[in-house]
């Protein structure tokens, strides 16, 4: 009965990995061909198009609780299904949008949609992950959409060029394959708990209550938003970077996007790190590779510097989202009936870093430049790496007497975590004043002109040259 449930399971498990991968593969045909769609047919600014593009995101936010709620109300599998058709009514009111109201409606409803969708997926995830596997499960559900996305974003682009920039047929092709998921989680997802689902006076509460203080979820929520903030503070603003601050050429600035899904590729080691030696430490490599990439694109502004500092920041990615669920999954056990609620609130906290990341990004920019940016970069990581050690550990002691290896990790180890991550912090702001210093410099000596040769007062006509042949051509010329 064991093995059949587990082989259950893990079929269940491979039906996410799918649905996540088909879905990513649907709605970046749509990531891509939107702007393009807003600009060329309605004729929106790009201010419009910004705010258009993080609608989704504002609407997903405030809704997410209340969705995680409901998910937990009427079933993870119902939940789910339910957000694939509302993104497959997105497509459909896309490709036969008439009016510029209408393409915000469709962002509208996508917001509807993530905010029903993410907490059903983590919960799900951590739910068929097993205790020993849950790492893994998010890591290799994190790296089908990785590939998915790029992939489609891509064929969007093929596809608008063979088709002489026909939206709605992209949008239709959209459609078509956001039908596969769909049939995914029908026929192979299903719920292992016949208690999943709460009451509706359960429901009334905003937020978990039985096993999981508030004080907790405010704390898990506000470290999602943290990581997230730091990891997308130059997220939008990477290509202006690279060709403005590193001098690169716009056609080598697309060529390091190209690193990104080879390094999701380690995204399932990490998750089996996760696992089998420790989410914490695994967790901690977000912040860690959000400060060597700043270090390294302020000390090394060019073509190769750059793909290391990107490449740094995407195994950062890859390690975090696998460590990251198998803690929420731990949390998420405290409360079982209430997964989808728990993932709901602190998954729009991690929405909120994304969102709040590449706007305070762009005003320390237009403070400082790009150096101030990076250096608030790396303190904010820093700063983060010690929130997280104080913030996991509350959770691993949760409701247990220390032991006595946890009262040497309490007594030894986090201290010196948090010593080492705060010299780790002075000594990048160190390394990032002397890059600032060596600009300033160079910049001066480039301001200020090369000061000419001495040249001889005029009236005073130079000696003639002691050789006698070059004497006699500087008499004729006058130069003597």
């Amino acid at each position: 009965m064991a093995k059949e449930l587990g082989k259950a399971n893990r079929g269940a498990l491979w039906a996410i990995v799918a649905e996540g991968f088909f879905s990513r593969l649907s709605f970046g045909l749509i990531t891509f061909a939107l702007p393009l769609y807003a600009y060329e047919k309605f004729g929106l600014s790009f201010a419009e198009i910004g705010v258009l593009a993080a609608f989704n995101q504002i609407v997903a936010i405030g809704l997410k609780p209340f969705m995680g709620a409901l998910a937990d109300r009427i079933g993870l599998k119902r939940g789910l299904n339910i957000a694939i058709v509302l993104r497959s009514v997105v497509t459909l009111v896309l490709a036969f949008a008439a009016v510029p109201a209408q393409i915000f409606v469709a962002r509208g409803i996508h917001g509807a949609s993530i905010s029903l969708r993410d907490p059903t997926i983590g919960a799900l995830l951590a739910e068929h992950g097993g205790k020993k596997q849950v790492a893994q499960s998010f890591a290799w559900y994190q790296t089908a959409k990785t590939f998915a996305g790029n992939g489609s974003k891509t064929l969007s682009g093929i596809l608008l060029g063979l088709t002489a920039s026909n939206y709605s047929l992209v949008f239709l092709v959209a459609f078509a394959l956001s039908l596969i998921p769909l049939a995914v989680v029908v026929f192979f997802v299903h719920e292992t708990r016949a208690e999943q689902s709460v009451s509706a006076a359960e429901v009334a509460a905003p937020t978990p209550h039985t096993g999981i203080n508030k004080k907790t979820i405010a704390s898990f929520t506000s470290l999602g938003c943290m990581i997230s903030g730091s990891a997308y503070l130059m997220n939008s603003l990477f290509p202006l970077f690279a060709v403005q601050y590193a001098g690169l050429t716009k056609a080598e600035a697309g060529f390091i996007y190209g690193v990104s899904p080879v390094m999701s590729l380690a995204g399932p080691g990490f998750g089996w790190l996760a696992d089998n030696v420790s989410h914490k430490l695994v967790l901690s490599v977000r912040s860690v590779a959000n400060v060597m990439s700043s270090i390294v694109y302020l000390l090394v502004p060019s073509l190769g510097g750059v793909i290391v500092g990107r490449a740094t920041d995407d195994l950062g990615k890859a390690a975090f989202k696998p460590a990251w669920g198998s803690l929420l999954a731990q949390l998420s056990d405290l409360d079982k009936k209430r997964r989808g609620q728990l993932f709901g609130f602190i998954s729009s906290g991690e929405d909120t870093g994304e969102a709040l990341g590449p706007m305070v990004g762009g005003v320390l920019v237009s403070l400082g430049g790009f150096q101030l940016m990076l250096f608030a970069r790396i303190v904010i990581a820093a700063v983060t790496e010690v929130y997280t050690v104080i913030v996991t550990h509350s959770l691993e002691s949760h409701g247990r007497t220390r032991t006595g290896r946890e009262t040497y990790r309490v007594s030894i180890a986090i201290p010196v975590r948090v010593v080492a991550g705060l010299l780790l912090s002075f000594g990048a702001g160190w390394a990032a004043g002397q890059v600032t210093s060596d600009h300033s410099q160079a910049s001066a000596k480039e301001a200020t002109p090369a000061e000419e040769e001495p040249r001889p007062a005029e009236g005073v006509r130079p000696r003639c040259s002691s050789d006698p042949t070059v004497a006699a051509i500087q008499k004729q010329l006058h130069e003597c």
